[in-house]
C-alpha cells in the first residue's frame, strides 16, 4: 500500500518544487506515489486573446489577420503539445529525486477531473502548485478554495518557485551589491 498525493500544477514542476513536495512526505512511513495533473491551456481563450489583441491593431491602422480550420487546429496541436511537454519536465522532476510518480494532461476542467482521480486513486491528499493569484484568492475561487469545498482530503496550496540564487541573497543580506 502506498500513501497517494495528487499535484495539480498549472506550469511545469521545477527540480525545487519537487524536491520541497518529496521533503513534506520525508516522514511518511509507507511509499508515496504522486499523481501529477495538468490542466491544457484552454485553446479558444489563447485563440480568443489573440484575436483580441488583432482587433485592437485595427483601431491602430494594422493589417488584420484571418484564422481558418488548418491555423485553429495548429494552435490547438501546439497547445496539447506544450502540456504534454510539461508534463513530461514535471514528472521528470519527481522521478530524478527517486519518487513514484504518474502523470496526465487533462482538457476537461481542473478542479472536475482532480476530483474523479482523488476517487479513482484513494488519495490521501492533493497540493496545487499555481503562481500567485491574489485576486482569485481574494475571493475565494481560486482552485485551492474550490478543491477544498468540493474534496474530502486535506488540500495544501504551494506558490511555484525556482532555484533561489543563495549567493545573491547572501550578499543582499550582508549589504554587499551585486
Amino acid at each position: 500500500m502506498s500513501y497517494k498525493v495528487v499535484v495539480l500544477v498549472e506550469e511545469p514542476v521545477t527540480s525545487w518544487d519537487a524536491r520541497q513536495i518529496v521533503a513534506l512526505h520525508s516522514d511518511t512511513p509507507e511509499p508515496v506515489h504522486y499523481y501529477v495533473l495538468i490542466p491544457v491551456e484552454d485553446a479558444a481563450s489563447r485563440v480568443e486573446s489573440t484575436i483580441g489583441s488583432l482587433a485592437a491593431s485595427e483601431v491602430m491602422g494594422t493589417a488584420a489577420l484571418y484564422l481558418d480550420e488548418n491555423d485553429l487546429e495548429r494552435v490547438h496541436e501546439e497547445i496539447r503539445e506544450a502540456s504534454r511537454r510539461s508534463l513530461d519536465m514535471s514528472v521528470q522532476a519527481f522521478s530524478t529525486l527517486g519518487a513514484q510518480v504518474t502523470g496526465e494532461v487533462t482538457a476537461h476542467d481542473p478542479l472536475d477531473r482532480l476530483a474523479t482521480l482523488v476517487q479513482e486513486c484513494g488519495a490521501a491528499e492533493v497540493i496545487i502548485l499555481t503562481r500567485p493569484h491574489v485576486v482569485a484568492e481574494l475571493f475565494h475561487v481560486d482552485w485551492t478554495a474550490r478543491a477544498r469545498r468540493k474534496l474530502n482530503v486535506p488540500v495544501l496550496h504551494l506558490l511555484a518557485q525556482s532555484e533561489p540564487d543563495w549567493e545573491s541573497e547572501v550578499r543582499h543580506q550582508n549589504g554587499d551589491s551585486p
